[in-house]
């Protein structure tokens, strides 16, 4: 799987509340731009609209410990999204036909590895960034 190099460095912080202010305010940054949903227009799907309605609710299902690893790479995950023309991996939701979930994989500007996770819905052909994380 090939690799996005992002320019965007990890966002910094010792405190949860120093990260979670950093990643938000490129989120209100992205939510200044739109009366409606905040979307960012993605390189690889055609500069069709990624939405973000399910980010934060399934940011806040995990632990604090684990929201602040995630959060932090949340710069370059946008910058991934916006800018990546590399192909995911993509598989069919078991669970549910009509989903599709992709998995990007970028490099920060300190060349870490993570993915960013887009799941299509086939019906309504939308897509909605889901998660930014650290591998395992």
């Amino acid at each position: 799987m090939q690799a996005y190099q992002a320019k965007s460095k990890k966002i910094s912080g010792t405190s949860y509340g120093e990260v979670f202010h950093g990643a938000f305010s490129i989120y209100d940054e992205i939510k200044k731009k739109t009366k409606r949903r905040p979307y960012m227009r993605s390189a690889y799907f055609k500069k069709e609209k990624i939405f973000f309605d399910y980010f934060r609710e399934h940011l806040f299902q995990k632990s604090a410990k684990e929201r602040m690893k995630r959060l932090r790479f949340f710069g370059a995950a946008v910058e991934l999204v916006k800018c990546s023309k590399i192909d995911p991996v993509s598989k069919t939701n078991p669970n549910r036909t009509n989903e599709t979930v992709h998995r990007f994989a970028g490099l920060t500007k300190e060349k870490e590895l993570f993915y960013v996770q887009i799941k299509e819905d086939k019906k309504r052909k939308r897509k909605y960034f889901m998660s930014c994380f650290p591998p395992e």
